[in-house]
């Protein structure tokens, strides 16, 4: 039996220090400085990472459900459904590991906890290269991965993409050991038990579904094609990977049946149950209303004004144009040389075994294909594609090391130290436009200030989230039978202790069929509502949108029916006179 080309997740991640010992990892005969610099370096992107991450939470998803369901859930003493709350039905794997620092009372944790998958999937990464290539390189590419800007931010912020990437990548390299191991049913299982808790953590993983049981009944045709009943043998283990994955997360497909009929809810609607309807919460503003009657190419071109020569580069473009918080450039950075260096991972391909070429046309297959699916969406961010960063660092290391030694070595007329210097010169450059970002990241979130306690909590959250302080005089002054009509608040709701709704298109409808501000009270009062809790600015930009009567009405209820309890940073509570 010929040994593994890659560690197993277990085998990294568990026994790693007796693995190096064993390898003599640390004696003076095998290491060398560049091993010496990317272990420091490795270090310092964690120290660097760890202290992102050390700051209350202020990013929108992490306000909006990834801890607003713990804590909630932890208020009723377990899973409820939540009909108003679209996002409880999403897969909840990691959210419910955030539950236990937050039962205890902290919301900083769960950043270490969401951290920890990409600390993991760079053992992966690393283990796999250090099979394949040497120890140099499977450095070099768990540097890499933990240091790609979109990692940094994800890895410093309550999300759950760094589950769904972890366990793709570990779907996709027992998947590799079942090719290696003939075809060995334990291991095509631990594959699909992998893939899925991808399903069970986030939605995206249902593309991994998809592209990995597509490539089993094609790989196991290439190997056995003389072997009698091979196709129908196939099929057999695409099914039986495809079983496998929906046991894995089919409590959560049973719960979401049980309370919606649905079990990928609120996914494919028309097809499970194209007659019901869920109450509807906000949606974050009127873009958004046109993006949903709008196909991809139009929403780019006539909304965000982007040529067709842009939109059909977009596959491209999300390697070199990313950009936090701006939905135009993906909502997120990614590293040029992911695209640049994996192009280099097939030169000289036909010299390596059919293992390795099999796997990396696999890391490609599946590269492109979730890639053209992700841009093939309106909506369109870097991390609904996450999964394919693995597998990219790992072909951009197959590239690095192909230029070395494919390219460079063929070339007779440059020296010896010349032909290091351009590799430096590569590996600088991409380390260095990863270093730049993660020292933008320190300017942008300043950690330090709140490690030093030079700002309090309450002062750190009010800077990037100004709603913070209505929210907190609510928290003291509203009784427990209050609720809040939250206006332009982008769906935050965490910081709330007060029941709180949203909407932004209520109060429009009521003023349009109003004929006095006392209808707009009046009707607010028999939802329950006692108090708004507005955004003065995009309120009154939006406003201006609204017709003349609609604009009247909602005056004469702000004049007469409404007091200003508190305001601050343009955000203020007003309690509703019944």
């Amino acid at each position: 039996m010929r040994p593994s080309f890659f560690l197993s997740p277990y085998q990294v991640v568990l026994p790693i220090s007796t693995r190096w010992n064993n390898m003599n990892f640390f004696s003076a005969k095998s290491i060398s400085r560049q091993n010496t610099v990317y272990l420091l370096l490795i270090f310092v992107a964690i120290v660097c990472i760890s202290l992102l991450a050390s700051v209350p939470p202020v990013s929108r998803d992490a306000l909006t459900h990834h801890l607003v369901l713990p804590k909630l859930w932890l208020e009723q003493g377990g899973l409820f459904d939540i009909p108003y709350l679209v996002y409880s039905y999403y897969p909840p794997n990691l959210n419910l590991l955030y539950m236990v620092p937050m039962y205890f009372g902290n919301d900083i944790i769960p950043k270490y906890i969401h951290f920890a998958f990409a600390l993991i999937t760079a053992a992966m990464i690393y283990g796999y290269l250090y099979r394949r290539i040497n120890t140099t390189y499977a450095l070099l590419g768990a540097l890499f991965f933990l240091s790609i800007p979109v990692i940094v931010r994800l890895s410093s912020t309550v999300y759950v993409d760094l589950g769904l990437i972890c366990f793709t990548f570990a779907s996709l390299l027992y998947l590799f050991r079942w090719i290696e191991f003939n075809f060995k049913l334990r291991y095509i299982i631990i594959s699909a038990v992998f893939c899925g808790l991808a399903l069970g953590t986030k939605y995206n993983g249902l593309v991994g579904l998809f592209l990995i049981a597509l490539f089993i009944p094609f790989i196991y045709e290439r190997y056995n094609p003389m072997q009698k009943w091979h196709g129908v043998k196939s099929i057999a283990w695409c099914t039986a990977f495809v079983l496998v994955v929906l046991i894995v997360c089919s409590p959560w497909m049973i719960r979401n049946t049980a309370w919606t009929g649905n079990p990928i809810h609120p996914l494919y609607k028309s097809v499970f149950n194209p007659k019901s309807s869920q109450p509807e919460e906000i949606q974050p503003d009127s873009v958004i209303e046109k993006r949903a009657s709008m196909s991809h190419i139009d929403f780019r071109r006539e909304v965000l004004g982007e040529s067709v020569v842009e939109i059909a580069l977009i596959p491209l473009r999300v390697f070199f144009q990313g950009k936090d918080d701006t939905p135009k450039y993906f909502d997120g950075k990614l590293n040029p040389f992911l695209l640049i260096l994996s192009v280099f991972a097939f030169f000289g391909v036909s010299s390596g075994t059919r293992q390795e070429k099999t796997e990396k046309l696999v890391f490609l297959f599946f590269s492109v294909l979730f890639l053209l699916y992700a841009c093939a969406q309106t909506s369109i961010r870097i991390r609904y594609f996450s999964p394919i960063i693995p597998p990219l660092v790992v072909l951009s290391m197959f590239g690095l090391y192909n230029i070395r030694t494919v390219i460079l070595e063929g070339s007779a007329h440059l020296s010896e130290p010349l032909k290091n210097c351009i590799i430096l010169g590569i590996v600088f450059v991409m380390l260095g436009f990863n270093a730049n970002y993660i020292a933008n990241r320190f300017k942008l979130d300043q950690p330090i200030d709140y490690i030093t306690g030079k700002v309090t909590r309450d002062e750190y959250i009010q800077m990037y989230r100004p709603e913070y302080a209505s929210f907190q005089y609510a928290n003291k002054t509203l009784t427990d039978d209050a609720k809040i009509f939250g206006l332009y608040l982008g769906n935050r709701r965490y910081y709330s202790d007060i029941d709180i709704s949203f909407s932004i298109k209520k109060l429009q409808h009521l003023a349009a069929d109003a004929n006095s501000g006392a209808y707009i009270a009046e009707k607010l009062a028999q939802k329950g509502f006692t108090h708004l809790l507005v955004s003065f600015s995009l309120f009154n930009y939006w406003v201006q949108k609204y017709s003349l009567h609609e604009r009247q009405m909602l005056i004469e209820f702000f004049d007469n029916y409404t007091v200003l309890e508190f305001s601050k940073d343009s955000f203020g509570l007003l309690s509703i006179k019944q």
